[in-house]
């Protein structure tokens, strides 16, 4: 393994050792683990936070890409049922992988990218909006998956707001998995 790759390996282990504590990483206890000079992550990444981003779009990339593994598992689900599933999945990562997922989506807003994790999630998500609402042309799909998207991940983040606002506790996967079927159908028009 070389130097990039072993800085890259111990921060992700780092990352998921500390969750939500990721401010509490430094830069010395990465190369430690990587047994690599301190020099090195400037050198390859610029700045902790930089690196930091950037595993944890490493990470995230891995998860939208085990969505299409769920196809096998949906086969024989409607598509909404197909959308549900995935939604459910979406945000149960979303709420057990808090700070990683928080990092993600406001590195996403902050400096999006062609190809950042939000249009990884937005790609996954279009063909099964297409699927529920075949009666709707192209942009308006690609729109609706835009808002879909959007109003998930601002739920995520605004989760206290909405306990406070709407009384569901997006925290407890009972509360979020029927707020998520309600979503979907407010956002598309349709019933299940």
């Amino acid at each position: 393994m070389d130097n990039k790759e072993a800085i890259v390996q111990a921060t992700i282990a780092l990352i998921e050792e500390k969750g939500e504590k990721l401010n509490t990483i430094t830069v010395r206890e990465i190369c430690k683990r990587a047994e690599v000079g301190l020099g090195l992550v400037n050198y390859y990444f610029g700045n902790k936070d930089k690196l930091i981003a950037f595993c944890v779009e490493k990470i995230i990339n891995g998860i939208v890409e085990k969505f299409a593994a769920i196809r096998e598992r949906t086969k024989n689900f409607t598509p909404f049922e197909k959308l549900d599933f995935l939604g459910n999945m979406t945000f149960d990562f979303l709420f057990e992988h808090y700070a990683v997922s928080k990092i993600s989506i406001m590195t996403d807003m902050q400096t999006p990218k062609e190809n950042d994790n939000t249009h990884g999630t937005y790609s996954a998500y279009l063909p099964l909006v297409a699927a529920c609402r075949p009666d709707w042309g192209d942009i308006k799909v690609k729109r609706t998956t835009f808002c879909l998207i959007t109003a998930m991940q601002q739920a995520f983040l605004r989760s206290e707001i909405i306990l406070l606002s709407q009384g569901v506790n997006l925290k407890n996967k009972a509360e979020r998995k029927q707020f998520h079927r309600q979503l979907l159908q407010d956002i598309l028009g349709v019933m299940e």
